[in-house]
């Protein structure tokens, strides 16, 4: 069954009665949560501000949102700063010092636990993938690809290359696995995807096995964000090959916002938001539920516990 936003009942404390309580980070009205899906919210961890797509650490223990501190109608126009907390509400720590865009956070999944994120290269539409440290200060980040072509993070794997899309000079758009080299020159190998020859794929989540990617899909090249469908493909690192890809959301590309797919743990399930609501989808039975638990809310980015997007 495709989600097509009617409503779903959903069973006990999980999505489907005897499966599996998922927990998950995610944003509510601007606030950060820590909760089981399905189940009403307690007590935010973040109140006062609007916080961002929080990414859990492999570890388990840590959060990594963005902090909106400058807004306005263009979102590449925010400046933000990129911050970490603890899951359960404490230690609060901010890497970045707000003067920049800073976009799209995650961890690494090599044993390091560094957070990386997309910096807005000044005077240009494009990006850069920056890093840090837990406990670093503002200042601190280094670079790793240069500001002379634009490059985008998604997601990493545990041999620590990221998964990313890029424009270089002397290359087309395309996607890369991008070999960090801090001080040197990164290494790009390319990406084989079907679907990149007629649309754009955005915000990918590799599974924890590293054998499968969810993400948002765009039919043709034009920049929109509501509309997208979602899709789960196959995924094979060392032949660079995106394959099997398969609709399980908005196929039919109704304009409506479907956006963040993320695993969880387990890799049975993912976890997107849909029109102000979060859902879990089952990808073995293709069921899908609704999650969030208060309509009046405007949920988005969910995230699932320990598993780095």
């Amino acid at each position: 069954m495709r989600l097509l936003l009617f409503p779903f009942v959903v069973l006990g404390l999980c999505a489907f009665a005897g499966e599996p309580e998922y927990r998950s980070s995610y944003f509510k009205n601007g606030e950060l949560h820590v909760n089981v899906l399905g189940t009403p919210e307690g007590t935010p961890l973040t109140k006062g501000h609007w916080d961002f797509k929080p990414s859990w650490s492999k570890t388990g223990d840590k959060l990594v949102f963005f902090r909106r501190l400058v807004n306005d109608k263009d979102v590449a126009k925010w400046k933000t700063a990129i911050c970490i907390i603890n899951v359960d509400g404490t230690g609060f720590h901010q890497l970045t010092d707000g003067s920049h865009t800073d976009f799209n956070q995650t961890w690494t999944r090599d044993g390091t636990n560094t957070p990386i994120w997309n910096r807005k290269i000044p005077g240009t539409g494009g990006y850069q993938v920056m890093a840090s440290k837990i406990g670093a200060k503002p200042g601190e980040e280094i670079a790793y690809t240069p500001k002379l072509y634009s490059t985008w993070g998604f997601t990493c794997l545990k041999d620590g290359r990221i998964f990313v899309g890029s424009k270089q000079p002397d290359k087309p758009f395309g996607y890369y696995l991008l070999t960090p080299n801090p001080g040197g020159a990164p290494g790009f190998e390319s990406v084989d995807c079907a679907l990149a020859k007629s649309g754009r794929l955005a915000r990918v989540s590799l599974s924890p096995s590293e054998t499968r990617m969810c993400f948002e899909y765009t039919r043709g090249f034009k920049k929109k964000v509501s509309g997208r469908t979602l899709y789960v493909a196959d995924f094979d690192p060392k032949t660079r090959v995106v394959s099997n890809a398969k609709a399980f959301a908005n196929e039919e590309g109704k304009d409506v916002w479907f956006a963040y797919p993320r695993w969880m743990p387990d890799e049975k399930a993912i976890v997107y938001h849909a029109g102000k609501k979060l859902f879990l989808y089952t990808v073995a039975d293709e069921r899908t539920a609704q999650m969030s638990k208060d309509d009046k809310a405007d949920y988005r980015y969910p995230h699932g516990e320990a598993t780095p997007k």
